[in-house]
Order: C-alpha cells, then sequence, then structure tokens
C-alpha cells in the first residue's frame, strides 16, 4: 500500500454533512474536501449514511451499495468502505424503530431484555449494509446537572457494566461491532458542564469509571472503542497512550479498533490547544493509539507529511491500518460483492414493537402512590394536562433521530407510529371522558394557560399531569449533548403548573417524561404533594402505550431508580457510592441526601425480603453464595427487583457507605414466594489499594437486601478471610444469579389457590 492509500483507511468521510449541528461544531469543523477527491485512494469509514438526514432507507441502500462498487472498482486496491451510524435508541434512521433511552434500560435492571434489543438493532443495521455503531454510553453518571445523563445507564458501574455489556452482545450477535462511549471519564466533568476537565484521581478511575469498559472488553468482546472528549488531570484522552494503549490494549487485551470521537483529533489543537498544528494534533492521536479519525479527514492526511519529513514512523501508520483492516475481514467486507441491496426492509417490525414497549414498562419508575394508582372505574373524568401529554417528541431522547435529526426538518414526518400519553389514554380508556389543555410550554415564562388547565382539572375525578424535558442538542431543548443546566428546578414553569393544579383539590397523577432526575421533593414530600408521580425517562415509541397501561393498572409497575432523586442542585455532584463523609454529617449545615434513594421504585403489590443467608466466611479471591426469600404480600402478581447490597466497615482506604453487588427481577403470584441465590464474587468488593493494586482485602463485611440501598430489610455478616487477592485479568467480575419460585400458596380447604395471569 503506498502512504496515500494507508491514510485511506484512517479516516471516514461526512458525506451528506450539512449546516445542522448534530455534533459538537460541526459547522465551524465543516470539511471542503470534495467526495470524489476524498475516496481517490480508498477510504475508511462512511460516516451517517443513513442518519445526517431523512433518506427513503431502500433508495439510500441502493445508492450505497453503488458506492461501495465504485470503490471495488474505481480504487486501485478496492477496498470496501464501513459503514457506522448512532443507535443509542435504535438505529438512528428515518422510519427506524426509536427505543428507550439508556437511562431507561438502567431502571429496568433487565440486561437479557437489552441484549434482545440490541440484536433487533443490529439486525436492522446489518440489513441496510451497516457494519458499526456507535453505542452503549459506558459513562457512570456522576452529576445530573450534565446534559448527557440520558445517554448514560445508571450512576453505578456495576448496573452500567452488566447492562451496558448486554448491550454489546446483542449488536455483536447480530453482525455489527458495537463502540464504547465514551472512554473515559467524560461524565465526571467540571460542575457537570460538557467537555469540562476531568479531576477524577486515579483511584476513582479505576474504581468507578474503569470497570464498565473493562466488562464490555473482556466479557463482552467488544470490537470497538471511542475516545472521551475528556481532558483528565491536564491529559487529553485523546493523547493518553496511558489510557488507550497501555490499559485498554497491553492489560485489558483490547484487539479491536479505536476511533476518534468526532473531530476529537481535531479538538487537541482548537479546543484543548496541546498542538500547534492539525498535523502534531493528529500524531498525538495515532501515536496514543486512536486509530480513525472520525466524522471525515480534518487532521490525518497530515501525517503523510509528517513520515516524509521523518516526524513519524510509518509503522505506527502501519499498525492503525493492520487493525482497520482486520476489522473489515471480520465484518465480511473484503468478500462482499454489494449486488443485492435490500428491497423491502421493515425497520420498525411487531417485533421492534414488543421489545421496545416491554422495555418502556418496565424501565418506568413509580416513585410516590398514595393509592390513586391505578386508576379505577371511578375516574370518569379525566384531565390530561402539561406539555409533554401530547407530544411525540418529549417520549424520545437526544440521540433519537427524531430529535437529533429531524427537528432539523419541520414538517417531516416521523416515519413510524408513536402514540403520546394522551392518545394512548385515550385508547386504553374509551369509555372516559378525557380533556386536554397544555397549561404551559416545557420552557419559557408564558403562565397565560395555567388558569385554564386549573379549571379543567377542578371539573374532574382526576388530573393526569405529563410534565419534563424536550431532548436537544446545544441549546435546542432543556436536555441532551451540550444542554448542561444550573438548576435541577423543573424547566420553565412546570412546577407552577402542577402546584395550580393540585391546589384545585382534584387529585393528581405527575408523570415525568425526563432525559434526567430533576428535584422534586416538592413533589414527593408534604401535604400538598400529587398523589402519584410516575418517573419515565424517555421512553421512546411505545412509551405512551407502556404509561398508560401502568396508569390503568394493565401493569405492575416494576422500574427502580437508576440514579438517586437529588434534593438540589448545589449538592451536586452527588453518588449513593460515597464514602462517610460524602454523605449527610454533623459536620456540615448542609444535607446532600437524595430525595429517592438509589433503587427506589414502588408496584401496585409489596415485597417483603427475609432471610438473608451467607457463610460465615470466605477466603479473599473466592466466591460465595448468598441466598435471600422474596415474597409477594400483595393481592396483584408483579416483579420485584431484588438487591444485594454490601458495606466494608474497616479498609485501608475509605470505602462506600453501601455498594451494590448483584441484582434479579423476579415475578411473583400474590402470596408466593421465591428464594433467590446469587453467585458473588469477591472480586464484586475490589478496590484499588494505597499503591493503586485493584485488590480483595479480608475482613468484615456488612450485606443486607432491601426494597432500595436505603432499606436493609434483611441482613448477614460474611468475614473475608486469607491473605490479600491481587485481582488478575483472568479472575470472575459478574455475579449470577438463580431463582427458585415456592409452591403456590394454598387456599383455606387445602387445594392450591388459583392465581391470576402475570402482569408484567
Amino acid at each position: 500500500m503506498t502512504l496515500e492509500e494507508k491514510l485511506g483507511q484512517l479516516v471516514g468521510f461526512w458525506i451528506d454533512q450539512g449546516d445542522e449541528v448534530v455534533a459538537p461544531l460541526a459547522g465551524e469543523m465543516k470539511t471542503s474536501t470534495r467526495f470524489e477527491d476524498a475516496i481517490v485512494h480508498g477510504i475508511g469509514h462512511f460516516t451517517r449514511v443513513y442518519g445526517t438526514r431523512p433518506v427513503d432507507p431502500i433508495a439510500r441502500a441502493e445508492w450505497l451499495w453503488n458506492e461501495q462498487r465504485r470503490l471495488q472498482r474505481e480504487t486501485r486496491l478496492g477496498i470496501p468502505a464501513l459503514v457506522h451510524e448512532e443507535c443509542l435508541t435504535g438505529l438512528a434512521a428515518w422510519q427506524a424503530a426509536t427505543f428507550p433511552t439508556p437511562l431507561a434500560w438502567g431502571a429496568a435492571f433487565d440486561p437479557d431484555l437489552v441484549a434482545e434489543m440490541g440484536r433487533l438493532i443490529g439486525g436492522s443495521m446489518r440489513e441496510l449494509g451497516i457494519h458499526q455503531g456507535l453505542a452503549p454510553v459506558l459513562d457512570v453518571i456522576r452529576d445530573p446537572r450534565w446534559g448527557r445523563v440520558d445517554e448514560c445507564i445508571a450512576e453505578d458501574p456495576y448496573v452500567v457494566g452488566t447492562i451496558g455489556t448486554a448491550y454489546v452482545r446483542g449488536l455483536q450477535d447480530a453482525g455489527v461491532h458495537a463502540t464504547l462511549k465514551h472512554f473515559v471519564g467524560y461524565s465526571g466533568s467540571q460542575a457537570g458542564r460538557n467537555h469540562a476537565p476531568v479531576h477524577a484521581g486515579p483511584r476513582e478511575m479505576a474504581d468507578v469509571f474503569l470497570p464498565p469498559f473493562e466488562m464490555a472488553v473482556r466479557d463482552g468482546g467488544v470490537r470497538s472503542v471511542m475516545n472521551s472528549y475528556a481532558e483528565i488531570d491536564g491529559v487529553p484522552v485523546a493523547a493518553s497512550r496511558e489510557y488507550l494503549t497501555e490499559l485498554l490494549r497491553d492489560r485489558w487485551g483490547f484487539d479491536g479498533v479505536v476511533v476518534a470521537d468526532y473531530f476529537a483529533v481535531a479538538f487537541l489543537q482548537t479546543m484543548h490547544q496541546i498542538a500547534a498544528d492539525p498535523g502534531e494534533a493528529a500524531q498525538l492521536a495515532l501515536e496514543a493509539g486512536i486509530d480513525v479519525e472520525l466524522p471525515t479527514l480534518d487532521a490525518y492526511p497530515a501525517l503523510i507529511e509528517r513520515v516524509r519529513a521523518g516526524l513519524l514512523d510509518e509503522a505506527v501508520i502501519d499498525r492503525a491500518v493492520t487493525r482497520v483492516l482486520s476489522q473489515k475481514e471480520e465484518l465480511g467486507l473484503l468478500d462482499a460483492d454489494f449486488d443485492s441491496p435490500p428491497r423491502q426492509i421493515d425497520l420498525d417490525s411487531p417485533a421492534h414493537r414488543r421489545v421496545a414497549r416491554r422495555l418502556a414498562e418496565e424501565g418506568t419508575v413509580l416513585l410516590t402512590n398514595d393509592g390513586m394508582l391505578p386508576l379505577g372505574p371511578e375516574a370518569r373524568r379525566i384531565a390530561v394536562l402539561g406539555p409533554n401529554a401530547d407530544s411525540a417528541e418529549a417520549l424520545m431522547g437526544c440521540y433519537s433521530f427524531a430529535n437529533h435529526v429531524l427537528a432539523h426538518h419541520p414538517g417531516t414526518e416521523m416515519g413510524f407510529e408513536i402514540p403520546t400519553v394522551l392518545e394512548a389514554l385515550r385508547a386504553a380508556l374509551p369509555e372516559a371522558e378525557i380533556r386536554h389543555e397544555a397549561g404551559c410550554d416545557v420552557e419559557g415564562d408564558d403562565r397565560s394557560r395555567i388558569a385554564a388547565a386549573a379549571e379543567l382539572a377542578a371539573g374532574s375525578d382526576v388530573a393526569v399531569v405529563v410534565v419534563g424535558d424536550r431532548a436537544g442538542l446545544f441549546g435546542r431543548g432543556t436536555v441532551g449533548e451540550g444542554n448542561d443546566v444550573e438548576s435541577l428546578d423543573l424547566p420553565g414553569l412546570q412546577r407552577e403548573l402542577v402546584e395550580a393544579i393540585v391546589a384545585t383539590g382534584t387529585p393528581v397523577v405527575m408523570v415525568l417524561l425526563t432525559g434526567r432526575p430533576y428535584a422534586i421533593a416538592w413533589a414527593v414530600e408534604g401535604a400538598h404533594a400529587p398523589a402519584a408521580v410516575v418517573q419515565s425517562f424517555f421512553p421512546g415509541e411505545e412509551g405512551g402505550t407502556a404509561l398508560a397501561a401502568i396508569l390503568t393498572g394493565a401493569v405492575n409497575p416494576s422500574g427502580r431508580l437508576p440514579v438517586s432523586l437529588p434534593r438540589a442542585a448545589g449538592a451536586q455532584p452527588y453518588s449513593y457510592l460515597h464514602p462517610l463523609l460524602g454523605g449527610p454529617s454533623d459536620v456540615t449545615s448542609t444535607s446532600n441526601a437524595p430525595v429517592l434513594p438509589f433503587g427506589h421504585g414502588l408496584a401496585y403489590t409489596t415485597f417483603r425480603h427475609e432471610d438473608l443467608t451467607v457463610p460465615p466466611s470466605v477466603g479473599a479471591g473466592e466466591t460465595f453464595t448468598a441466598t435471600v426469600t422474596v415474597r409477594n404480600d400483595g393481592e396483584r402478581s408483579g416483579t420485584d427487583v431484588v438487591q444485594l447490597y454490601a458495606h466494608d466497615p474497616v479498609a485501608s482506604v475509605t470505602r462506600p457507605q453501601a455498594q451494590l453487588l448483584a441484582y434479579q427481577r423476579v415475578t411473583l403470584e400474590p402470596g408466593a414466594s421465591a428464594t433467590v441465590s446469587f453467585e458473588v464474587p469477591t472480586q464484586r468488593l475490589a478496590f484499588s489499594g494505597r499503591d493503586l493494586t485493584r485488590i480483595v482485602e479480608p475482613g468484615a463485611v456488612q450485606l443486607w437486601v432491601g426494597a432500595s440501598v436505603a432499606e436493609r430489610e434483611t441482613t448477614a455478616a460474611l468475614e473475608l478471610t486469607g491473605a490479600v487477592h491481587v485481582v488478575g485479568a483472568g479472575d470472575p467480575r459478574i455475579a449470577t444469579a438463580r431463582v427458585t419460585q415456592a409452591p403456590a400458596p394454598a387456599s383455606s380447604d387445602g387445594v392450591a389457590a388459583p392465581v391470576p395471569a402475570t402482569v408484567r
């Protein structure tokens, strides 16, 4: 290969890049290179062929197949391009299914369902000739003010790792390479500001930010990784050989391809200011371990002159090219003939919608309920109010195609069915009189319609008020990439709207459609709070239908908070994984105690946890069994999320007051019980010691199971014995669970009582 041919394989080209802002500084970074010139020597990636503007998928596939044949015919080496797309909430393309945002995945605590979703998304991508998906996001939530929280899974690294790894496996089962984002530390940005510096120490990096990525690499076999925009202690990750090579490849054994986040290579010059020109920025990134520059060829072409000037060893380029060609071979690109583009394709099939609905149902969290929910037959006149009640856009996250791209194309149809909450409630309750008034907008200070909404509520049996966010980018919307906030109050006049409706005396159900948790103590605590509060994190195309099913009782809610519900913006950053002095204490006059804790979530039944049993001792580095009984004490079938927590009360470095060790969804009929047996490697208790070696330390451990991290319904004690165990590459990282259902409860005459059909 000539040097030009090698460099061609290390860059992408954004064919449809227009004036719309769908990436940071996309307008300023727009390339002047023509497509025909960019592919003369071959090209590594085609960037977002389907996902930059609304295009008919079949027509676009015909174009793509022609361009791939053109590369085979008209370039000397005949190497096709790898096609990548965003796929965080489904394939980001027109007419494709839109699933719940990742924060809802975390709330569902259901890795198997997330893997099933990944297989469906990957199947759609593969049919369209897409080879690489830019997901999942494995950033651990540290500060809800950060705009990209809706792209994240949880504030707990283990939940992020298990669910993110499940998505990786699902996508790659379909023959599409997943790409981990954003390696690493991105979500720890100062004051929750996008692209701000990260001041995390090496122990926080090792024990909080890195474990999800390690799981996806070592346990999930992920084939691609994308760098973080962050700088950590003054060193941008895009120029960090320590993270991108020494850790990722040399220690973890990753042998796939590292791609640049969009414009991250050029940002080394323009935003981080550690390079004098594009060539120096390119060399810093390449030598650190970034193989491919995305989305287009801004800096890497300058490497040709640096090689010829003797500033860069060509072997460094060869190493990256070898990785790229190996990836193309693995994906079957080098043998593809591109003779048969798809003639028909259903990107939103019944299978897509079934999984989208299940995930929306499982990811919805019932925060409070005084008995108002589920809505009963007495609710004949229902006021459905709020700015998000009749908004399809409010059901989707920032990286959905509708909010990411279609927002720049007003008048273009969604391309798929997405009933709003209002429409879904009318369909679910055809006999009820349902009236609607928005009351206010998501943003803004126009309160002229609040009185009309309150009047409508006053004449109704119940008011369902749907409030929250509108996802967007860089100032368009209230949450999403670049939409960071100083306050965690509901945007605009939405709190005023809810309080005006509550003041009418009509029972109020507040439904939150958001991309972050908000400070809503006023709606959770006190005599003037709504009768019930439901939290749904951008639940996708079936979200309206799922919410209607939950509100009416057709579905029993089972979601749990994947992030603590904050009390105030001034208490951030906060994580339940805090040491003693990281939480409320007598040595400070301010409290950062959350309004509701990590893991909290109610149902239309009640669950009891009892008889937590563990062995008295186990060797450090070994595995122990923890068993617990969970019982459905209510009158409806339902699903519990059994959560096993631990605390190490004395250690060589400060440890969290609580840490989730394992979790498992369990569905039970009324009166039924089950035994959950967790096989827990003691490596789940590992941490970075004084010398930053990852260890399992002997000593006493407290364990408990409860309805959330804050509730210790049943407890046990465990002693880790023996010498300090140094965690190695082959050590297990994941707990497993086995559920044994007890026999069905008997009636008073000794005959097994009939049980109703299971309601998810």
